[in-house]
């Protein structure tokens, strides 16, 4: 078990059995019915501000592809305001970053959860150009990769409305996770967030609705 360091609550490992648990559950079989036939689902979550809670979905989400004994892939890709290492307590020395930069095999910058199945790969140190490396080849390649390595692949994406980078992610995903945080964000920047995935063709799987 990942000793916390920040707000982020993996719930679907220290509670399994309540009905938070089970939500995450139902969202990750709700996203396999949607994508079914694809032996790798890669899944973006995302939302349209900072602090709706998608990076606490996508990693209780990741948690319950790896409890049903898939081989998962965690992926903070939130280049400019990575949180998943905290969760972790760790130095977000390497990561993603390595990768796209310098060509870094994946292999060298996963890390262990210390969850059963489950495989991290931080952010690294924030790049001058994160837009362009998350519309890199490189970025391509990583997919791929992960897509042959892993059951299922979770990315961490950062938020619609503060740059492009949530738009060069969805396009290269499978699916789309939203995360909507109830009183926090106007109806209007959730409509223009839709509108964002819908301009990049992204196939948006599903809402979850934080704090309703």
């Amino acid at each position: 078990m990942p000793r916390q360091t920040n707000k982020i609550p993996v719930i679907t490992m220290t509670i399994p059995g309540v009905s938070v648990s089970e939500a995450y559950r139902s969202l990750r079989t709700n996203a396999q019915y949607s994508l079914a036939g694809k032996d790798t689902a890669i899944i973006a979550v995302t939302s349209s501000i900072r602090n709706e809670g998608k990076s606490t979905t996508a990693f209780n989400l990741a948690t319950a592809y790896a409890q049903e004994g898939r081989k998962t892939l965690l992926i903070d890709a939130d280049l400019r305001n990575p949180v998943l290492h905290s969760v972790f307590g760790i130095a977000n020395r390497t990561g993603l970053t390595q990768v796209l930069a310098e060509g870094t095999p994946v292999e060298a910058c996963t890390i262990s959860s210390g969850i059963e199945r489950l495989t991290l790969l931080t952010s690294g140190p924030t790049p001058f150009n994160p837009s362009e490396l998350l519309a890199s080849s490189r970025m391509e390649k990583l997919l791929e990769e992960s897509r042959r390595n892993y059951d299922a692949v979770i990315i961490d994406s950062p938020s619609l409305l503060e740059v492009t980078d949530a738009q060069l992610i969805a396009s290269k995903c499978d699916g789309i996770v939203f995360v909507i945080r109830a009183g926090k964000v106007k109806k209007s920047a959730a409509v223009k967030s839709k509108e964002l995935l819908t301009h990049v063709k992204a196939n948006v799987l599903g809402f979850v609705l934080n704090e309703a």
